[in-house]
């Protein structure tokens, strides 16, 4: 017995992001099927994003980019993580690495994985994958920003420790990965014990 019979599917919107219109049916938790049902799917691809920790200067480095979607609604610049596309042919790992290089100028030696999770499972089939990061004065190797030519204009902010509470408790995080990665940080602390 299948528990998802997709009937139809087809591609609607095949731009940046992508939609795919699917009829399907599914079985209820009494076992029972439901449907056919139609759904949207936003295909966006998946994402990562790291929390970058220097440890020289016990701050996190965060990105303040525009953010055109969340204009009309809110302040239209956010500060998150570090983050991206994963571009295809590349895996998370290397994505995340081109990423912080582009964005904060800064190479890295290991990635620390945190969690993979589903950005908005009722319309986006998009994952972010998430990472944690520590850096030092030695790893800076560029300036970051981002692509100018891809129209990012980034801003890179140190948060000190003993201000990534109040971030967070103040409102000044609006957006949901930089949300989940600094509470991860703050229960966990990785940071201790390390130099």
């Amino acid at each position: 017995m299948n528990d998802v019979i997709v009937h139809e599917k087809r591609r609607v919107f095949d731009g940046f992001f992508k939609v795919d219109e699917a009829t399907v049916g599914y079985r209820r938790a009494d076992g029972s099927m439901i449907g056919p049902v139609r759904r949207l799917s936003l295909e966006r691809g998946d994402a990562v994003a790291a929390l970058v920790f220097r440890r020289d200067r016990r701050s996190v480095i965060l990105a303040n980019q525009f953010r055109y979607p969340t204009y009309d609604k809110g302040p239209g610049w956010l500060t998150e993580l570090v983050a991206g596309m994963v571009d295809p042919g590349e895996t998370p790992e290397q994505s995340m690495r081109r990423e912080i290089l582009e964005e904060s100028g800064y190479e890295i030696e290991r990635l620390q994985h945190i969690s993979t999770f589903y950005v908005s499972p009722g319309g986006s089939s998009g994952r972010i994958f998430l990472y944690y990061v520590e850096v030092t004065d030695a790893n800076r190797v560029g300036a970051g920003g981002g692509h100018g030519s891809d129209g990012e204009d980034i801003r890179l902010i140190e948060v000190p420790l003993d201000q990534l509470r109040s971030q967070v408790t103040e409102g000044r995080i609006a957006d949901a990965k930089t949300l989940v990665a600094i509470l991860w940080f703050l229960a966990v602390r990785p940071e201790r014990g390390r130099g």
